[in-house]
C-alpha cells in the first residue's frame, strides 16, 4: 500500500509541483491550502507524513504544526516544513525537519524517503 502524504501549501503552483514529485514516486497525496484544513485532514486521514508550508494565510503552518504535535492523535506524524524562513524556528514549532524554498524535486524526494524509512 502506498504511503500517504499530506501536502499543505497555499500557493497552487508550489503545491502542484510537490504533489507531482510525490505522485511520480508512487505516494498517495492529500492536499490542503491552509493550516486549518491541514489540521482537519491530518486528524481524519492519519497520513504517514506531512509536508507543510509555514507561511499560509489564516491558520499558518507554525500554528498547525504546534497543534498537530500537541495532539496525541497526530503527534507521531512527521512534519517536514517548507520554508523560506529559518529552519531552526520550524523545529521549535514542532516540525521534524525542513526544506528551504525553493525546493528541487530531488531534494523533496530524498527528504520524504528519509522520513518515511522504517515507518
Amino acid at each position: 500500500m502506498a504511503k500517504r502524504i499530506l501536502v499543505a501549501e497555499d500557493d497552487p503552483d508550489n503545491r502542484c509541483i510537490v504533489v507531482k514529485v510525490l505522485t511520480l514516486e508512487g505516494y498517495e497525496t492529500l492536499e490542503a491550502d491552509n493550516g486549518r484544513s491541514a489540521l482537519a485532514l491530518a486528524r481524519r486521514e492519519r497520513p504517514d507524513l506531512i509536508v507543510m508550508d509555514l507561511g499560509m494565510p489564516g491558520m499558518d503552518g507554525w500554528e498547525a504544526a504546534r497543534r498537530l504535535k500537541a495532539d496525541p492523535q497526530t503527534a507521531d506524524i512527521p512534519i517536514i516544513a517548507l520554508t523560506a524562513w529559518d529552519g531552526e524556528r520550524a523545529r521549535e514549532a514542532g516540525c521534524d525537519g525542513y526544506l528551504s524554498k525553493p525546493c528541487r524535486p530531488k531534494t523533496i524526494r530524498e527528504a520524504v524517503a528519509r522520513f518515511l524509512a522504517g515507518r
